[in-house]
Order: C-alpha cells, then sequence, then structure tokens
C-alpha cells in the first residue's frame, strides 16, 4: 500500500488503519498506560519459584448446567463455563462470553495451561447461541477450536475487537464477524445494542505479533438492564470504570475478573487483583456482579482458592454484601436480581 496521511506502512498481519490516540500505525497501546512485561521479565518470573500447586484433579460439586433454551421478561441469567467464559441469557438472547470448551489454552494441544475442572456446560446442551463476544487474542479468551465449532453448530454474530477478525477466520472463515474499535456501537436486536470500551490490557498470539490486535471490554445494552463485560484488565487507577460509569450510567451487572495476579510486580498492569476488583465495581456503579478468571486455569502463582478469600475480605472492608459479587464456579447459575 501507498503511505496516506494519517495512515503508516506496517507489517502487521491483522490490521491497517489510520493512527489513533490508540493505535500508532503498527501496534495498539494504552495511553498513558502500562507495558507488558518483556521476556526477561517473563523469565524472571517464570524462575522464580512461588507458584501454588493446585489439587489435581480438582473436585467440583457443582454439575453441569443444562440451561434453559431461552429466557423473557425481567429475567437475567448468567450460567458459568468457566474461567472468562459465560452464557448471558436475557431478553430471549444467548450470548456468550469468550468461549472456551478446549481441554488447553495454548497454542498446542499437549502442553500449556490445562483445564483444573471441565466446562460447566456441556457444549452439547447450549441453548442455540445468538451473539458470541471475545473480548481478545490470548489464547484462555480466543479460543480457534471452540470458535469454529460454534459457527459450525450455531452460526452465531461475533463481536471483537479490530485485528482479530483475521485470526478467527483461520477457523471459521465465513463465520460472521463484525470489528469495533473502542467507542464503537452496534445494533444487534431491538432494544440491544453492544458498546466496545476501552480496557487496560495487551495482547499477541506469539512472539511476534504483540499488540497488533485490539482488546476491548463490552457493554451490552438490554431492555432488562445494561451488563458490562471486561475479559481481562489491569485496573488502570480505575480510570476506564469511571468513564463508563459517567458514558453508561451504571450496571445491572458487570462481569469483572479478579484472578490471576499474582506476582503483581509482572501482573499489575494487566490482570486486576480482588481488591482492585471491588473498587471496579464500585466506581463502575454495578448492583451486582459476577467474579471470573479463577478456579479454571492456571495462568499465575497464586492458590486456587486465593482470590476467593481475598475477594471475601475486600468485599468486608467496604461493606459490600457478598451476595452482590459472586465469584461463579463452574456450572453455577445466577439469577441477577432487578434493580
Amino acid at each position: 500500500m501507498t503511505d496516506k496521511p494519517g495512515f503508516r506502512k506496517t507489517s502487521n498481519p491483522y490490521y491497517q488503519g489510520p493512527i489513533s490516540d490508540h493505535f500508532d500505525g503498527l501496534r495498539f497501546f494504552n495511553p498513558d498506560g502500562v507495558e507488558p512485561g518483556g521476556f526477561r521479565d517473563l523469565l524472571k518470573w517464570q524462575l522464580g519459584g512461588g507458584r501454588a500447586r493446585w489439587p489435581r484433579p480438582v473436585v467440583s460439586l457443582i454439575p453441569p448446567a443444562k440451561p434453559d433454551s431461552r429466557v423473557f421478561g425481567d429475567a437475567l441469567r448468567v450460567t458459568m463455563v468457566g474461567h472468562a467464559t459465560m452464557l448471558i441469557q436475557a431478553a430471549g438472547l444467548n450470548m456468550l462470553t469468550d468461549p472456551v470448551w478446549s481441554e488447553r489454552v495454548s497454542p498446542f494441544t499437549f502442553i500449556g495451561p490445562k483445564r483444573a475442572v471441565p466446562p460447566g456446560i456441556r457444549f452439547e446442551d447450549l441453548p442455540p447461541i445468538d451473539l458470541v463476544l471475545v473480548s481478545h487474542n490470548h489464547y484462555d479468551h480466543l479460543d480457534l477450536a471452540t470458535l469454529k465449532r460454534l459457527h459450525e453448530t450455531h452460526a452465531p454474530k461475533i463481536l471483537t475487537p479490530l485485528g482479530n477478525d483475521a485470526i478467527i477466520r483461520r477457523g471459521a472463515p465465513d463465520a460472521r464477524i463484525t470489528t469495533m474499535d473502542w467507542g464503537d456501537r452496534i445494533a444487534i436486536a431491538d432494544g440491544v445494542t453492544v458498546d466496545a470500551e476501552p480496557c487496560h490490557h495487551w495482547s499477541a498470539r506469539g512472539a511476534g505479533d504483540r499488540r497488533m490486535a485490539l482488546w476491548a471490554a463490552f457493554v451490552i445494552t438490554t431492555p432488562v438492564g445494561k451488563i458490562y463485560h471486561i475479559g481481562d484488565t489491569g485496573f488502570h487507577g480505575g480510570l476506564y470504570y469511571e468513564a463508563a460509569r459517567q458514558k453508561h450510567g451504571g450496571f445491572r451487572l458487570a462481569i469483572l475478573p479478579f484472578g490471576a495476579y499474582e506476582p503483581r510486580w509482572f501482573m499489575k498492569g494487566q490482570h486486576q487483583n480482588p481488591e482492585e476488583a471491588v473498587q471496579g465495581m464500585k466506581l463502575c456503579n454495578a448492583a451486582h456482579v459476577a467474579g471470573h478468571h479463577f478456579a479454571t486455569f492456571q495462568l499465575t502463582d497464586e492458590a486456587i482458592d486465593a482470590p476467593v478469600k481475598a475477594l471475601d475480605v475486600a468485599l468486608k472492608a467496604e461493606g459490600i454484601d457478598a451476595d452482590r459479587f459472586r465469584p461463579l464456579r463452574a456450572g453455577e447459575v445466577f439469577d441477577v436480581p432487578v434493580v
């Protein structure tokens, strides 16, 4: 391509577009944010010890859920599949967040973080899926095998930030994909829209494509309330939580990560901890929270039960009822109260 005003010749394999306040013509970035650690930092962490040993196998007392085909009226129902994968049912629509049914979240099928508990919904028991939200391209959020299977079985509409469509089409070339930049809004059905909003994270599928596809949070506006879904984020001083509240007014439900946060010196810029997640809940004015990113894949150093214990302490410190911030286990169903 030839250079044009506002454009830069790039070798980005996923996306080419105008320079913006979060895209420099080659890579996306967090404005005034923290860059992810480099290879030396990764090596220091991996060789430093301190990783807790998770039990194997992990015994789950919750059987897989068998969701209703659809829910209507004032109902807003969330069923945990595992990690950041949830089935959201509202206003007659069935939506999946960051769907992963694979055994490992890795570029390889034989090595990498392995699922500690089975999916909370068997793939065969899924209701008809209308919409899939893919927040970014890390393997624990963008799983090509699952997306291919969903396309072949349900042919849902897929929303994802800029550049991730090129990756998804490797597994599902005919999928119905719409890409979104921060600030974009897409109409899904009568009274249902999805906004892509900033979050503080990064992206990569390998060693040579760091930050070449965008990451985002999503706001789903429905007739029964607003839902704020964040797949991954660093707290970033709470700036994006406050911005979401100012723009959207508040949320019936926020879906927030609160695990995979140790060691802090390495993870702080990309994964918030339970205390920060509780602060985020307050800043974005969420009536209820479905917590995720724990007890499914061991990605970081903390013990399997550490996030829930720390969350309980953080909620008590802020005087917030534990029923308002639910750390959902695989198979758990959360009928979100009407606000």
